[in-house]
């Protein structure tokens, strides 16, 4: 490997900061997801009751955009949780095309307790490895990257 290429990947090149965080988020969501595996559900189906429980009944499109699935897989998601009586839709109050999901009793008691489990989890992970100050400079820096990558992202789009 050349001496260039070898730099690219080390001293913060972009290579090198993409990869890193490409590394780091790949191992804490698998760390994630093993915190959720005692629950028998996938992790989108926690992030559909997660989303309801905190954020209260919504339509099904808005769901997919909180939790980042498609209008395909949201569907999909709301469909097994519907069947495993955790959630059911209804008629919205004014809008007769739309449909709202709510958490039944079953699925708030459900996604209370396991939302509280995998906090304390995430917890031990983050204070195990970063100080307060840390950690806040941590989120403050992936949201300066992210949100120049959606601007350049969306910039890119418009003159496409």
């Amino acid at each position: 490997m050349g001496t260039k290429k070898q730099e690219s990947l080390t001293g913060g090149s972009g290579v090198h900061v993409f990869l890193v965080l490409w590394k780091a988020a790949n191992a804490v969501h698998s760390y994630a997801e093993e915190s959720l595996s005692e629950l028998e559900m996938c992790a989108s189906d926690f992030a559909v009751l997660e989303a309801l429980l905190h954020k209260g009944s919504l339509p099904v499109n808005e769901i997919g955009r909180k939790v980042l699935l498609t209008s395909g897989s949201i569907t999909v998601a709301v469909d097994r949780l519907e069947t495993k009586g955790l959630v059911e839709r209804r008629a919205h109050g004014t809008d007769r095309r739309t449909k709202m999901v709510h958490l039944t009793s079953a699925g708030k008691k459900l996604i209370t307790r396991a939302y509280a489990n995998h906090a304390t989890d995430l917890e031990q992970l983050a204070s195990a490895s970063l100080t307060i100050t840390e950690r806040k400079s941590l989120i403050r820096l992936l949201k300066k990257i992210g949100y120049e990558a959606a601007r350049a992202s969306d910039a890119k789009k418009s003159t496409a």
